[in-house]
């Protein structure tokens, strides 16, 4: 044993007996985790945000004119907020609990361009990326409009940059697409656990997929290690970026105004709850900073994790942060959600939330597919298992707390849209197999 895993050892006997859920977590057993350093105080929102802001507005005439499916939206990347009662029941029934008030869900798994929630931090990234690069070879101001971007000029700019990132798949879809559209040489690293599906959309797309053998944190060291050797290489770092975390952020302000229209209060009397599944930690931390920034106290974060990866809830639960991984706790990090299959969390984002969110669950695999099966049996919406994770969320706060009456509940579906039809009939079968058994 070297020195470094003695002193770990010691450290985990003193977690064990400081914090008796830490046990729950090493032997894989879901549990519901509330956060003990959570600050009520409304957060400030910083410059970054508002700069996030002004850029995807800057961007909406390139993004119109780029994809006809932003034609309607005017080159807005949202989705529509749902309300989904009838998955309310079935929760209920099943589960055996009341769930008290509203029940929506942000359906961000047909977000345009690329299908999934990480369409927010991805292509504002690399939007980030190629309009500093136009900037410096003074071909773009910002008093441009930025549909010249579509020009052949731009293609021949960017065709001389390389865009690198490692991904478990649904951030190598969104860098891939949108890189492979302004022109840009780009290379995905992909962990053991990406679907096929999604490696054949992204070399469909021009995009060179290299396979790793490993999980996401060596994708991502391997990604970053390859990206640097290419000329003029630029890396998306999901472990450590800061324009992914704001690019998510600004979902915060598109849901505070599909609130407002359907005439939803969110205030002390009138709580919002918000459930959102969790990997590497970027996309939930980012929107739940935006949402705690508009709402304060009056919104409750919840972050949903596998019960073979939960990367973020170690951090947390230990305060090592991201000095701690899930396999440093005998924990493999193999799970079906493959968009949750991360053993190491966000350097950014985790120090971000670290006193922001409320709480974090966890739950088994087998879990994931009952719920994606209720989910369309009831409402008729097909999302991909790491997304069935935030439906989760209501049916915990239930067995745990009592809420006011006119509480909402949102669960954020992540992804979804673009898994091929007999791979989702394939889910929502495993789903119905395991309802039955019980």
């Amino acid at each position: 044993m070297t020195n470094n895993e003695h002193l770990f050892d010691k450290a985990l006997d003193v977690w064990i007996k400081q914090l008796p859920q830490i046990k729950d977590v090493i032997e894989m057993i879901p549990i519901t985790w509330e956060n003990p350093l959570l600050n009520h105080s409304k957060i400030e929102f910083d410059e970054e945000l508002g700069n996030a802001r002004e850029r995807w507005r800057r961007f909406a005439p390139y993004l119109q004119t780029a994809f006809p499916e932003l034609h309607r939206t005017n080159g807005v990347i949202d989705s529509n907020l749902q309300k989904i009662n009838n998955m309310k029941q079935y929760l209920a029934n099943h589960y055996q609990v009341n769930i008290t008030g509203e029940l929506y869900m942000k359906c961000d798994h047909q977000l345009p361009i690329a299908g999934s929630v990480k369409a927010r931090g991805g292509i504002y990234e690399v939007l980030t990326y190629a309009e500093k690069i136009g900037f410096q070879h003074n071909m773009l101001s910002i008093d441009d409009p930025y549909s010249v971007l579509n020009e052949p000029r731009f293609k021949q700019l960017f065709s001389n940059y390389t865009i690198g990132v490692g991904s478990t798949g649904n951030l190598a879809l969104s860098i891939g697409i949108i890189s492979a559209k302004l022109g840009f040489k780009v290379n995905v690293y992909m962990s053991m656990d990406a679907k096929q599906w999604k490696k054949d959309l992204l070399r469909n797309k021009g995009v060179h997929v290299h396979e790793c053998s490993g999980d996401f944190s060596d994708a991502v060291k391997y990604g970053r290690i390859r990206t640097s050797l290419a000329p003029n290489g630029y890396f998306v770092d999901d472990e450590n970026s800061k324009d992914l975390f704001y690019g998510y952020s600004t979902a915060a302000f598109h849901l505070q105004k599909q609130l407002n229209n359907k005439g939803i209060q969110v205030d002390h009397h009138h709580p919002l709850y918000v459930y959102l599944p969790c990997g590497v930690g970027g996309a939930p931390s980012g929107i739940s900073a935006g949402l705690k920034g508009i709402f304060g106290s009056h919104v409750h974060c919840y972050f949903a994790e596998p019960t073979h990866a939960p990367a973020v809830l170690l951090g947390l639960m230990t305060n090592k942060l991201d000095k701690v991984c899930v396999q440093d706790f005998g924990i493999d990090g193999r799970t079906e959600a493959d968009g949750l299959a991360v053993g190491r969390p966000s350097a950014f984002a985790i120090k971000k939330i670290q006193s922001l969110i409320d709480g974090i669950y966890t739950m088994d695999d087998d879990e994931l597919f009952k719920l994606l099966s209720l989910l369309f049996d009831s409402e008729n919406i097909a999302i991909e298992p790491s997304a069935a994770a935030s439906l989760l969320g209501p049916v915990e706060i239930a067995r745990r707390e009592s809420i006011p009456k006119k509480t909402t509940h949102v669960v954020w579906a992540t992804g979804g849209s673009f898994v091929p039809r007999e791979e989702m009939l394939d889910f929502y079968e495993k789903g119905k197999l395991l309802l039955n058994l019980n």
